[in-house]
C-alpha cells in the first residue's frame, strides 16, 4: 500500500515536511558521501556580503547553483557545496560606521581603530542567519556550518601567498594612476564595482566655456569647455587635435571698439545653433536689443599642429616652466565642447597619461576628502562649490558663459557619494601583460549563453586596465609589504607570503592579522627597520582567490585543490561578468596559467511586476517568504529556470506566472494522487514486477516513448548547461500525462477485472511517475522526492541515479501519429464549440483528410471517443460542399464534422448528461471513488431503459430501479436533463 494523500494539505506544507525529512535523515550529506571522492565535480560558490539580505536576485543564482549540482550528483559525481561569506570591504565598514556614528574616514581614528576593527569582526560573526533560513526554504543544498569567510586567518594567508607569488612573477607593481575615487570613503573605487550595480546617476553640472589667453598675442583666447570648473586650479596644459582645423574669431566691443580673438574648432563653431557663436554674442551684447547686432567674424583658419607648442597665461598659479602650453592629444574630438581640452593630470585619465608623455607637472590641489588644500577655496569640498566656482570665474571674466547640463556621472556603489577621478598611488596587477593569455584561456570555457564568451567577457578582457589591488581603508586583508629606507635614501622592500615567513623575520605571531595588530609587527631586514605599507586589499582580490583560499592552499589541502582545478561550474548574474568572473580569471591565469572555471551560466536580472527595479517603496513585488508560502519553492524554481533569465535576459516577475506554474505542478500532483488512490483500491504493488511494461497498449507505448524522448532532451541540454532547453518541455509532458494518457486510460483503472491490460496500465503509470520524478528532481526537488519516496519506498530521489533514455522505447512514428490524432481532436472540439454543441452530445461522423500521415484503427478510436462521434473515417477524397458538414484545417490536416443530430443521438446525449449529474451527486454524497451504489429514479424512463447497462458501469451502480425511495437513502436530487425532469436517490451498497 502507498501512503494515502491528504487532499487538504497545502503544497507549501508538503515542502516543509520534505525539508524536515531531509534534515532529520541528513539526505544532503548522504548525497555527497555516497559518491566516490575520486569522481569529484567542483562547484565554486561566489561569496555574498554577509551584511546583505537575500533578495530575488540571490534566490535566482542560488536556485541555479542548486539545480546544476543536484543534476551532476545524480549523474554519479561527488559535488561538495560549501557556502562562502565576503566579509571585508566597504559594505561592512559602512554598516559599522552607521553603528558607531562615524560620518567619514577622518572620524575612525577618533573612535579608535581597534574598536572599529573589533566592531567589524563582531558584525561579521553575528550576520548570516537570515540567509540560512531563506536558502534552505528554496530547497538549496549547501554546507553552511563549514562556510569559508574571507576574514578568516587561514583564508587571508592564502591571499598573501597569491599576492607574493604574483609579485615574484613580476605581475604586481606599485604606481600612480588616475582612479575613480570616493571622497567620503577616502579610497579608490573600481570601475567594475560602479558598472556592476549601475551606480551612474543623472546630475546637473555647470557647462562652462573658459578663456585661456595666449602669451604674446594680446586679447587672443583659446576656448576650452568643462563641467568641472573645480579642476581649473590644477590646469597645466591645453590639448588640441593635430589634424583638426581651428578658426580665429574676431569680435568687436561696440562701445569701446576693442577687438578680442577667440580660437575654437571650426566644425563645432560652424554647426547650426553653435553654442560657441551664441556665447560670443552674449558675451559682448550689452542688452537684448543691441544695435547694431554683434556679428563674430572668422579672420583666420589654423591647423591644430600649428597651435602645438604655444604658451598661454595661467588662470591661477604658475605651475612651472613646462606647464601652460598647448599639446597634441589623440583623444580630442569635434563632437562636443570646443575642440580644445583643458588638462588637469591629477583629475583625468587621459590627462594623466598625456602628462607623463609630455613631462607635464601633476598638480594635486585637493585632499583625500575632496577638499581644497589651499588657495581661496581652502577647506571647501569641490562638489559643494563646483557651481559657485563657475559663477565666480564668470564674474571675473575667466569663464565666458555658463549653461547647466544634465549627464550621467558615477557615484560610490556603497555610500552614494559623487565620485571624482583622482591621481592616486596604489598597487596594481599587470593585466596588460597577460591579456593575450587570458583571451586564450577564455576559449576553454563553456559559456551559457554563448554570446557572453565572445562579446561581453572578451571585450572586458580586451579593454581592461591594470587592476588597482589596493584600498586606503581598514577592514580588509592588509597588503603584505614591509618597507624601510636606508640612510642614503634607498628604499628596501619585503613582500611576505605567509605567517611563518613573517614570524621568521620578526619573531612574532598573531591570532589576528587585521589592522591595527599587524602594523605593530616591525623587523630589521638588510640593516633597515621595516614597517608595513598603509594599504589593504581590494575585496575582489579576496573573493577572486576563493578557489584556493577556501582550502588554505598551498599550506593545506594541496593535493585536493590541484587535482580538482579548474572548477567545473560557476554561476552569477550578468553584472558579475565584469566583476567576479573577470577577477577569478585574472588571478587564475596570473597564478596558474589557466582558467579558473570550465563552465559558467550567466543569468539576467529580475524586475518587479511593473518592469522596474524591485523596490519596497514602489511595492512592485511580493515578499519572497509570502510568495513561497502562497505557492511553492518548486513553482518559483521552475519558473525562473525556464524563463529568459537563463538566457542572460531580463525578466519581469509576476505572481500570476508563479501561480500558473503552481497550477501545472498541481496537475502533476493530481496524476500522482490518481495513481495512489486506484493502486490502493486494487492493492497493486510495484513489487509485482520491477521491469518496465511490455507496452502492448498504444497509449502505454506512446507515453513511454514521450517520457524517454523527454529524458534524452533534458539530459542533453543539462550536459550543455542549457537550463531553458532542459525545462521547456517538462510542463508539456505533465499535460500529456494527465490530460491525455491518464484521461484516455481511466477506464483501464476503473474496470473491475484485474486483467493484464489493467496491470500494464498500473505498471506504465508507476514507471512514468518514478522516472519522471527522477528527471525533475534537480528542478523541483520537493514534489520529486515526495512522489519518489512514496512510490518506491526508497530513501530519497536525490540519492538515486539520473534516468537514462531507453532508445528502444522511443517510437517516433507513434509520436507523429499521436500528434496528428490530437490535432484532429482539437479541430473537432473547436468545431463543436463554434457551433455550441456540448461534447457529451454524440454526433454521427467525423471525416479526416490527412495527406502526410495515415492513422490506424487505434488512433481513429481515440478520435471517436474524444470528439464523441459514432464513426471516424480517414479519406483521401475532398468533400463537396454540404451544409451539415463543417470544416477546420491547417496545411497538413483537414477535418469535416457532421452536425446533424438524430433522435437516437439526442437520447444518447441525454444519457451522458444524466451520468454527469449522478457522478456529481456521488461526490456531494461523500462517497469514496470505489464505493458501489444503488440508484433509484423517477422520470427519464426512456433514458434509463435504453442505457441502464452503460449508466451502471459509469457510476458503479449495483442496481438501477424505477422505484421511489422515501427513507434509508444517502442522497437525493432533482435534476433537469435537457428539459426532462428526473429525481434520483442514491444509497451506498454495504
Amino acid at each position: 500500500m502507498f501512503k494515502k494523500l491528504d487532499p487538504k494539505r497545502k503544497y507549501s506544507e508538503m515542502e516543509q515536511d520534505v525539508l524536515s525529512y531531509w534534515k532529520e535523515n541528513e539526505t544532503f550529506e548522504k548525497s555527497i558521501e555516497n559518491r566516490d571522492k575520486s569522481n569529484a565535480y567542483v562547484f565554486y560558490d561566489g561569496p555574498p556580503f554577509i551584511t546583505g539580505v537575500p533578495h530575488y536576485g540571490t534566490l535566482l543564482s542560488s536556485i541555479v547553483k542548486d539545480v546544476v549540482p543536484r543534476y551532476w550528483t545524480m549523474k554519479g559525481k561527488r559535488v561538495e557545496r560549501r557556502w562562502g561569506w565576503d566579509c571585508h570591504g566597504l559594505p561592512a565598514e559602512n554598516l559599522v560606521e552607521k553603528k558607531l556614528g562615524i560620518k567619514d574616514k577622518r572620524d575612525v581614528p577618533k573612535v579608535g581603530l581597534e574598536k572599529y576593527i573589533k566592531t567589524c569582526h563582531l558584525e561579521m560573526v553575528q550576520g548570516g542567519s537570515v540567509w540560512e533560513d531563506t536558502i534552505e526554504r528554496i530547497g538549496r543544498w549547501v554546507e553552511f556550518k563549514n562556510a569559508y569567510k574571507t576574514m578568516d586567518k587561514e583564508y587571508m594567508e592564502s591571499v598573501w601567498w597569491a599576492f607574493k607569488t604574483l609579485h615574484e612573477k613580476g605581475k604586481i607593481y606599485e604606481g600612480e594612476k588616475v582612479l575613480m575615487y570616493c571622497t567620503r570613503c577616502a579610497t579608490p573605487i573600481s570601475k567594475s564595482e560602479v558598472a556592476m550595480d549601475n551606480s551612474y546617476k543623472v546630475v546637473t553640472d555647470p557647462s562652462s566655456y573658459v578663456k585661456f589667453e595666449l602669451e604674446g598675442e594680446k586679447n587672443t583666447f583659446l576656448l576650452a569647455w568643462t563641467t568641472t570648473p573645480w579642476t581649473l586650479s590644477a590646469n597645466v596644459a591645453l590639448a588640441v587635435g593635430k589634424d583638426i582645423k581651428y578658426v580665429k574669431i574676431a569680435i568687436t566691443d561696440i562701445e569701446t571698439g576693442d577687438v578680442e580673438y577667440y580660437i575654437a574648432a571650426k566644425d563645432i563653431y560652424e554647426k547650426e545653433n553653435s553654442l560657441i557663436k551664441a556665447s560670443l554674442v552674449d558675451r559682448f551684447s550689452k542688452s537684448e536689443d543691441t544695435v547694431p547686432p554683434i556679428v563674430p567674424e572668422v579672420v583666420e583658419e589654423i591647423k591644430g599642429s600649428d597651435l602645438v607648442g604655444k604658451k598661454y597665461k595661467p588662470l591661477f598659479e604658475d605651475h612651472g616652466e613646462n606647464a601652460h602650453r598647448i599639446i597634441a592629444g589623440d583623444f580630442v574630438t569635434t563632437e562636443d565642447g570646443t575642440g580644445i581640452v583643458h588638462i588637469a593630470p591629477a583629475f583625468g585619465e587621459d590627462d594623466y597619461v598625456i602628462a607623463k608623455k609630455e613631462n607635464l607637472p601633476i598638480v594635486n590641489t585637493v585632499d583625500e576628502n575632496g577638499n581644497y588644500i589651499d588657495g581661496r577655496w581652502a577647506g571647501k569640498n569641490v562638489w559643494e562649490i563646483n557651481k559657485e566656482i563657475a559663477k565666480t570665474l564668470l564674474a571675473e571674466e575667466v569663464v565666458m558663459k555658463i549653461d547647466y547640463i544634465q549627464h550621467e556621472y558615477p557615484h560610490c556603489h556603497r555610500c552614494d557619494t559623487k565620485l571624482m577621478y583622482r591621481a592616486h598611488p596604489s598597487w596594481f596587477m599587470d593585466i596588460e601583460g597577460q591579456k593575450q593569455k587570458m583571451l586564450e584561456q577564455n576559449e576553454n570555457i563553456n559559456w551559457f549563453p554563448a554570446t557572453f564568451k565572445e562579446k561581453r567577457f572578451k571585450n572586458t578582457v580586451e579593454t581592461a586596465p591594470d587592476w588597482n589591488l589596493s584600498r586606503d581603508r581598514f577592514w580588509a586583508t592588509p597588503i603584505p609589504v614591509w618597507r624601510g629606507e636606508k640612510e642614503d635614501g634607498t628604499v628596501i622592500e619585503k613582500v611576505i607570503g605567509s605567517y611563518a615567513e613573517l614570524k621568521e623575520l620578526s619573531g612574532q605571531e598573531l591570532d589576528d592579522y587585521h589592522l591595527p595588530y599587524v602594523d605593530k609587527i616591525t623587523f630589521e631586514y638588510k640593516g633597515v627597520q621595516m614597517k608595513r605599507v598603509e594599504k589593504v586589499m581590494d575585496c575582489w582580490f579576496e573573493s577572486g582567490s576563493m578557489p584556493f583560499a577556501q582550502f588554505h592552499y598551498p599550506f593545506e589541502n594541496k593535493e585536493k585543490f590541484e587535482e580538482n582545478f579548474p572548477g567545473d561550474f560557476i554561476s552569477e548574474y550578468v553584472g558579475q561578468v565584469r566583476a567576479w568572473f573577470y577577477y577569478l580569471h585574472a588571478i587564475s591565469v596570473g597564478l596558474f596559467g589557466e582558467e579558473a572555471f570550465k563552465n559558467v551560466i550567466v543569468t539576467g536580472t529580475i524586475a518587479g511586476s511593473d518592469g522596474k527595479k524591485m523596490s519596497k517603496s514602489l511595492g512592485n513585488y511580493t515578499d519572497s517568504n509570502i510568495l513561497l508560502d502562497q505557492y511553492s519553492a518548486d513553482a518559483l524554481r521552475y519558473l525562473l529556470m525556464s524563463s529568459p533569465l537563463l538566457n542572460g535576459e531580463d525578466f519581469t516577475l509576476i505572481d500570476k506566472d508563479v501561480s500558473d506554474i503552481q497550477r501545472k505542478l498541481g496537475t502533476l500532483w493530481n496524476s500522482y494522487s490518481f495513481f495512489v488512490m486506484y493502486a490502493n483500491i486494487d492493492k497493486w504493488s510495484s513489487d509485482d514486477t520491477k521491469s518496465a511494461t511490455t507496452g502492448k497498449n498504444l497509449l502505454d507505448k506512446w507515453i513511454l516513448s514521450e517520457l524517454n524522448k523527454l529524458i534524452k532532451t533534458v539530459d542533453e541540454n543539462m550536459e550543455e548547461y542549457n537550463l531553458p532547453g532542459a525545462t521547456k518541455t517538462i510542463m508539456d509532458f505533465i499535460d500529456q500525462l494527465s490530460n491525455w494518457y491518464i484521461r484516455r486510460s481511466r477506464r483501464r483503472f476503473w474496470k473491475s477485472e484485474s486483467d493484464s491490460d489493467k496491470q500494464e496500465a498500473y505498471q506504465t503509470l508507476w514507471t512514468v511517475l518514478v522516472e519522471f520524478s527522477k528527471l525533475i528532481a534537480p528542478f523541483t526537488p520537493f514534489v520529486a522526492d515526495e512522489i519518489y519516496r512514496n512510490l518506491t519506498d526508497e530513501e530519497s530521489v536525490h540519492l538515486a541515479d539520473y534516468p537514462v533514455a531507453k532508445e528502444d522505447l522511443i517510437e517516433e512514428e507513434i509520436s507523429k501519429k499521436m500528434a496528428s490524432t490530437r490535432k484532429v481532436i482539437e479541430f473537432g472540439l473547436n468545431l463543436r464549440a463554434e457551433n455550441k454543441l456540448k461534447v457529451r452530445q454524440p454526433l454521427s461522423e467525423l471525416l479526416v483528410f490527412a495527406s502526410k500521415v495515415e492513422l490506424g484503427e487505434e488512433y481513429l478510436e481515440l478520435i471517436k471517443d474524444e470528439v464523441n462521434v459514432r464513426k471516424v473515417i480517414q479519406t483521401t477524397n475532398e468533400e463537396k460542399e454540404n451544409e451539415q458538414l463543417k470544416q477546420k484545417e491547417d496545411n497538413e490536416i483537414r477535418v469535416y464534422l457532421n452536425l446533424e443530430i438524430t433522435e437516437e443521438l439526442k437520447l444518447e446525449g441525454d444519457m451522458r448528461e444524466l451520468v454527469r449529474f449522478i457522478q456529481s451527486a456521488r461526490k456531494k454524497a461523500g462517497f469514496e471513488i470505489q464505493d458501489r451504489i444503488q440508484v433509484n429514479y423517477k422520470g427519464g424512463e426512456m433514458i434509463f431503459n435504453k442505457f441502464s447497462e452503460e449508466i451502471s458501469k459509469e457510476v458503479l451502480a449495483e442496481s438501477i430501479e424505477n422505484i421511489t425511495l422515501t427513507e434509508e437513502f444517502d442522497y437525493s436530487q432533482k435534476i433537469s436533463v435537457n428539459g426532462t425532469e428526473v429525481e434520483i436517490w442514491l444509497k451506498k451498497v454495504q
